[in-house]
């Protein structure tokens, strides 16, 4: 099956009341978890790159990875809708080497520069994306924390505005919004209580009816994940990230797309961790990278399950 874009999959999921899972990827034991999931669950898949992974392991690889995974499920006799996605591209030059590389999504993160510039980049984008028949998701608001290039410090976060959100739309073209309501990005997110604001996400449903919406930061740092780390070597504070309980709740509102990171990035470095703690001689890349690819399986699927995509392929 050929990869599709996000048009295809967002108005079912709008209508049906789930989210779709977009996963980041660095390397082939990440995508092939990730793709094992998928094709146990039968659910529609986001496979996300960041500018930094398409540096490390090069944007070739990993097209003709997802390629080769997409024909394995198709020989599984699973066919997985799967987008293809530029996670948080910071200019129109990467934005634009994607789209003529084959990825079917682009996002274009102007959301540090004025609202009015971060209009103009985001058209820009738009125009050239749409004409290639690729989808463009924007953001609107700051998330606080780490992820790759991407460094928000809790000061300069800010929610996402409703009012400004329909204009923003309005005036950009985008085809979906990345929206900040109390998500952050990286493992350290909540020494207390989490809490997404409900409330302000209904105000922009209501200015953006029937319009596409996205969760990033939404890794929930499961406890067990943190246990195995910490217990092998790993330093992890006792932070809390995005209660499960919410994530359910937002995928049946009109989040329609909602990114994992960390917690991938958390199953795979416990694993690895294990194996050097259990066996230092280990040398074998097998016998570390195996049990990481497995531990990302369970996660993925573990996120399906939430997000309520399970059986939607």
């Amino acid at each position: 099956m050929p990869l599709v874009t996000s048009k295809e999959l967002f108005p079912k999921a709008y209508k049906g009341g789930y989210a779709i899972g977009a996963f980041n990827v660095n390397n082939m034991e990440i995508i092939q978890g990730i793709f094992e999931a998928a094709i146990k669950e039968k659910s529609p898949l986001i496979i996300q790159v960041s500018a930094g992974a398409r540096k490390y392991a090069h944007h070739e690889y990993l097209l003709h990875l997802i390629q080769a995974s997409l024909e394995m499920a198709t020989t599984a006799g699973v066919e997985i809708p799967i987008v293809l996605h530029l996670d948080h591209g910071d200019s129109f030059d990467i934005c634009k080497k994607c789209v003529d590389g084959g990825f079917t999504s682009v996002m274009i993160d102007a959301s540090h520069h004025p609202f009015e510039e971060n209009i103009k980049i985001t058209r820009e984008v738009v125009e050239y994306a749409h004409k290639k028949g690729v989808t463009v998701e924007a953001e609107l608001g700051r998330l606080a924390g780490i992820e790759d290039a991407v460094k928000v410090a809790a000061k300069d976060a800010s929610y996402t505005n409703p009012d400004e959100a329909r204009e923003f739309v309005e005036k950009t073209g985008c085809d979906s919004l990345a929206v900040a309501i109390g998500t952050s990005h990286g493992a350290y997110k909540f020494k207390g209580d989490a809490a997404l604001d409900f409330v302000r996400l209904a105000e922009i449903e209501k200015k953006l009816p029937g319009f596409p919406l996205v969760l990033h930061g939404a890794s929930s740092v499961p406890p067990d994940l943190v246990e195995i780390c910490n217990k092998y070597g790993g330093k992890l504070s006792d932070s809390k990230g995005v209660p499960e309980e919410m994530i359910t709740r937002a995928s049946k509102t009109g989040v329609c797309k909602i990114n994992v990171d960390t917690d991938l990035r958390l199953a795979m470095t416990g694993q690895i961790r294990k194996v050097f703690s259990e066996n230092p001689g280990e040398f074998d890349p097998r016998k570390y990278l195996g049990p990481a690819r497995d531990a990302i399986r369970e996660v993925v699927i573990r996120k399906m399950r939430l997000m309520g995509c399970s059986g939607k392929a």
